[in-house]
């Protein structure tokens, strides 16, 4: 295989100089500064919000305007200059449409294209020109690179320079220079991003985040519980899918399911108006930029209650087959009294409330009508012969993991399930005992079995990936028992409580954390475990910040359903060549606001962590993977052009 490999390789480098010339580009590469890393976690389906993060880099892009342009342009003209690196398209045409005179324009463009010109290079210092040239726009290369390395030491060359400039704004194609050249700003000062779990659910706009992801430059994504939710739909699992109509329909957020995915809720909605009437319990969540008429809420309360029935019945089965899932406390729907109206849960009994149990049959409760098994299978099809949901779902599960160590951090959405004393929990499994890394190995293997094993529904791999979103000792949910019939139809709040996994507690332990970090084979005195899942309520005093800088959480509320618990818009986390700093973002208003007034969201930067020496690619996992091919070349070099 090795000698396979070799000769596939001299293909590539059919001479000895072009092997010696890659080793020497890659050797250099290893003692280049480290990339930029930006850590976003929690988007919850709030594209605009999101897409600015995104664009202005956490902050870092204006912070690069500033390096360059603090002492030339006023803080007025920073802020205008940011945002036309953020907005390029919207931003000039705003400009356009206040300078209507030519020669004003004319002198705007000649600016604005040197101020890029005089930024980029800057803003690639950590890079080679080869790794540059591939992020400038692919029709102006040529151009932007001569003006990028213009010299006129003897004066030859000045005209020809001003005519280049001169002839991009004649022939009219200063707009798409500027545009071009403000996404090859946006992605030099950004390396790599790392989706730390949560992009759909609750927010509206999962699916454009989506298409965003799927055309960035360089990223990770780790699963969220949400994201296994839509994962396992797509693989098969009729209550995954369940799960996820009813959260949309809870956040008025069925426009995803139908517009986005092009999903049908017809028969669903023709369900719901046979059987459910309004019921307050279930109205959906108002949203100030999205109104409902009264007809549509109510239509929405309908279906609500028809696939939440629905779901309460497809969790019975899966539990009675699953006993290693230990969740007979969960088979609510047989704890019911249905003369009295009450139900005995955890010991004690409580009167039941916004009841419908239309399509109940209290002598086999879990039961399915024949309409209701109808129906879900039908959505299954179309859920499984969705062409978008298809492209998002396979690059979800080729860029995601469960965790991920890199560059010497433990990158994971929930938790790593432990005891009371700081311990690795045990799940047994078949009769066979797992904790920590490998049980997440084990989780994740049974996830990727179960999306590329989609006919099969109702195996041990399909009841794993809704195990994930609500089990016990899953990495993803780290709570003892999800009480979403108890918040339905019980008043007592104290039913509702759901007992977070002792994780949340011990994370603030610095102890513990290096113990995790042992577990995943990480240096626990230089690695960090960056965490998502639980919103910091910074408005309380909490620190995202823990463990003596061992433990970072970087969920502060990107959706806005948790911003008035949590006090923020968004943590997200910078790690560059000198270290690790951690963003707080205010909330985002509009990108009108940011391209008309130029108000940027306010973000107020931590050190982390400061690195003692300058960090380099050599250090970092892509400088393995370079180092696994210069060792390649080499043994081509003895292999080939050495004998």
């Amino acid at each position: 295989m090795k000698t396979k490999y070799l000769d596939l390789l001299a293909e590539k480098y059919d001479s000895e100089e072009k092997v010696v010339t890659e080793i020497i580009n890659l050797e250099a590469i290893l003692h280049l500064p480290k990339g930029t890393e930006h850590f976003v976690s929690d988007l919850h389906g709030e594209y605009h919000a999101f897409q600015h993060v995104l664009r202005n880099g956490s902050g870092k892009v204006k912070e690069k305007i500033m390096d360059i342009f603090k002492d030339k342009m006023t803080a007025q003209e920073i802020n205008e200059f940011a945002t036309l690196v953020y907005y390029p398209e919207d931003k000039i045409k705003l400009i356009k449409s206040k300078l209507t005179n030519k020669e004003e324009l004319h002198d705007w463009y000649q600016k604005v294209i040197c101020d890029m010109i005089t930024l980029i290079p800057y803003a690639s210092s950590k890079y080679t020109r080869s790794k540059l040239r591939k992020a400038l726009p692919e029709q102006f290369v040529f151009v932007i690179e001569e003006l990028l390395y213009k010299s006129d030491k003897y004066s030859n060359k000045k005209t020809y320079y001003e005519q280049i400039l001169e002839q991009i704004i004649t022939l009219g194609q200063s707009d798409k220079l500027i545009t071009g050249l403000a996404y090859t700003i946006q992605r030099l000062i950004v390396d790599h991003l790392h989706v730390v779990g949560d992009i759909y659910d609750r927010g509206p706009d999962p699916d454009k985040i989506m298409d965003t992801l799927i055309n960035y430059h360089s990223l990770d994504i780790q699963w969220g519980n949400h994201d296994v939710l839509w994962l396992g739909a797509y693989a098969g699992s009729k209550v995954c899918l369940a799960n996820i109509i009813r959260i949309c329909a809870r956040y008025n957020n069925l426009d995803i399911i139908e517009d986005a995915y092009g999903i049908n809720l017809r028969p669903l909605l023709t369900l719901a108006e046979k059987y459910y009437d309004d019921n307050p319990a279930f109205r959906p969540k108002e949203h100030k930029d999205r109104p409902l008429s009264g007809h549509e809420a109510l239509q929405i309360t309908k279906i609500h209650q028809a696939i939440a029935m629905i779901q309460f019945k497809l969790e019975s089965p899966i539990i009675k087959r699953r006993d290693f899932f230990n969740m007979e406390d969960r088979l609510v729907l047989e704890k019911i009294d249905y003369e009295k109206n009450e139900i005995t849960v955890y010991g004690k009994t409580y009167p039941l409330e916004n009841t419908c149990f239309a399509t109940m049959v209290p002598s086999d409760p879990a039961k399915l009508l024949a309409e209701e098994e109808e129906v879900i299978n039908k959505l299954l099809v179309s859920v499984q012969h969705s062409e978008k949901l298809a492209r998002h779902m396979k690059f979800l599960m080729k860029k995601g993991n469960l965790y991920l160590p890199y560059n010497g951090n433990l990158l994971i959405h929930g938790c790593i399930p432990l005891n009371e004393d700081g311990e690795l929990e045990q799940m047994e499994i078949e009769g066979k005992v797992y904790k920590g890394r490998a049980l997440l190995d084990l989780f994740e293997s049974y996830l990727r079995y179960a999306f590329s094993h989609r006919e099969e529904t109702d195996d041990l791999a399909t009841d794993m990936v809704w195990y994930l979103w609500t089990g016990e000792y899953s990495s993803l949910f780290g709570k003892r028992a999800m009480t979403t019939f108890e918040r339905y139809f019980i008043k007592d709040k104290a039913s509702h409580k759901e007992v977070k996994n002792h994780y949340y507690y011990l994370r603030e332990n610095e102890e513990v954390c290096r113990r995790i970090l042992e577990e995943f084979d990480l240096d626990p005195d230089h690695g960090h475990i960056i965490n998502g899942h639980t919103p910091v309520k910074e408005v309380e005093g909490e620190n995202p910040i823990k463990a003596n800088s061992k433990m970072i959480v970087i969920d502060g509320g990107f959706s806005k359903a948790y911003q008035s618990t949590t006090g923020i818009a968004g943590y997200t986390l910078l790690y560059n060549s000198f270290g690790m700093q951690l963003v707080a973002h205010q909330h985002f208003n509009s990108k009108d606001e940011v391209i008309h007034n130029g108000a940027d969201v306010l973000s107020v930067r931590r050190v982390v962590d400061k690195e003692m020496e300058r960090k380099k690619v050599g250090e970092t996992n892509v400088g393995k993977e370079l180092q696994q091919e210069i060792s390649m070349l080499k043994k081509l070099m003895e292999y080939r052009y050495m004998h």
